[in-house]
């Protein structure tokens, strides 16, 4: 008959393991979990800075208005442009030279402007995704904001826009978009506000009110993909 000795040591061995190896599976495991991985972005309506600054932003890409385009490279507007790739499918010189020739930047909009609410976690990531893989390839840079169309989103896109490359969901703080006779409100603007806009049939007349607005109150149009942090 053995002696009990050896067979005490060997489980106190073992049970010295077992803390080591329950660490060595639950770290890799909790790493790789759904809810650990990606982080949801942060949703953004305005920024919060003390600089004299708003954020222009313009929505979709439909319409390609010559005198809009020829504002936003002579004011050297520093735009946000969230395009869906289809608008620049038929005519991508068009963004092509705001891009060269002047200070904007190309964001995600999604690929064919669905409610992201209305879509399952993968539906909402190939959109988001797919839009930012078309823009990658038509521009050379790839979007780092994302704008949900209707401003409408859950948490699934906040998990999605961070896995698509994005450091934010941006909605707006005051959306200036005169739709055929419906002319919005005057808004007093203060720093760190967000303006959405349209590419639409008013577009030039809308972007020349927010500078005017942005004059009269002492503020300047700014980029907004530098004052999202990383």
């Amino acid at each position: 008959m053995s002696s009990p000795r050896p067979r005490r040591a060997a489980l106190g061995a073992l049970a010295a393991l077992v803390p080591l190896a329950l660490l060595g599976a639950s770290g890799p495991a909790t790493a790789a979990t759904p809810s650990a991985w990606p982080e949801p972005a942060p949703v953004v309506s305005r920024i919060e800075t003390a600089d004299p600054v708003v954020f222009i932003t313009i929505d979709d890409g439909w319409y390609h208005d010559p005198a809009a385009a020829r504002t936003l490279l002579d004011r050297r507007v520093p735009a946000s442009l969230f395009l869906l790739p289809g608008a620049y499918s038929y005519d991508s010189g068009y963004f092509h030279r705001l891009v060269d020739n002047g200070p904007v930047r190309i964001e995600n909009h999604t690929v064919g402007h669905p409610d992201l609410t209305a879509l399952d976690a993968a539906g909402q990531k190939a959109e988001l995704c797919g839009a930012r893989d078309a823009h990658l390839a038509e521009f050379g840079d790839g979007p780092r904001l994302v704008r949900p169309p209707y401003g409408v989103y859950d948490e699934a896109t906040r998990t999605a826009a961070r896995a698509c490359g994005a450091k934010a969901v941006v909605t707006w703080t005051h959306d200036l978009t005169t739709w055929g006779q419906w002319s919005p409100p005057t808004p007093e603007l203060k720093a760190g506000d967000i303006i959405l806009l349209h590419f639409n049939e008013t577009l030039e007349q809308d972007l020349e009110r927010a500078l005017e607005l942005a004059g009269e109150a002492g503020l300047r149009p700014a980029p907004l993909r530098d004052y999202v942090p990383e």
